[in-house]
């Protein structure tokens, strides 16, 4: 476990040894758990001017490996409560990860033949889960005219875009605290 990195990192407080040592000793059960994890970032954060006070610590976990990427983030009153909550919340999405890459369904199945399906009310007939396919054109913008356009059309959670300055489709969206975070993907 020597090539295995922690790093963790406080914002608006902070890292006293208390807190290092309390983090590093509990993340370690993730490298158990998922055995090709290569990095783990955690960052604590100490909001001042949160909303409510029940969501003034915010803990925030990141796993890399190898084609893996995880996170987790969680707001409590409390910073070992929020620590501790996100990092239940991480093992749920490496027991997840653990069940799609290792164990699978075993019984020979496609994912074709799998995929959920819902009763239709109307007709009575099993329906697949994917209901809806919509198309839409997108226009070429700078994130700034998406935000203003994001704002126009009333699309409170996302919106989608090409990029003029990275000739991408970006994904723009709306944050707890009111500000926008932009999404841009890339092929791996």
């Amino acid at each position: 476990m020597s090539e295995k990195k922690v790093d963790i990192q406080t914002r608006n407080m902070e890292m006293t040894d208390a807190i290092r040592e309390y983090v590093s000793k509990r993340i370690k059960r993730l490298f158990r758990h998922l055995p090709q994890i290569d990095e783990v970032r955690v960052e604590l954060t100490y909001l001042k001017s949160a909303r409510s006070a029940s969501d003034r610590f915010n803990a925030e976990i990141t796993v890399y490996g190898k084609n893996l990427l995880l996170r987790a983030e969680e707001r409590a009153d409390d910073l070992h409560a929020a620590f501790d909550i996100t990092l239940d919340k991480m093992d749920r999405q490496i027991e997840r990860y653990k069940g799609r890459h290792y164990r699978g369904r075993g019984d020979g199945r496609s994912a074709a033949e799998v995929v959920e399906q819902i009763l239709d009310e109307k007709t009575g007939e099993l329906t697949p889960l994917l209901a809806k396919r919509k198309r839409f054109t997108i226009y070429p913008m700078t994130p700034e005219e998406a935000i203003v356009q994001m704002r126009e059309l009333g699309h409170d959670n996302f919106f989608i875009f090409y990029n003029v300055e990275t000739s991408k489709i970006n994904v723009l969206y709306r944050r707890r605290n009111g500000s926008y975070g932009l999404i841009e993907p890339e092929v791996a």
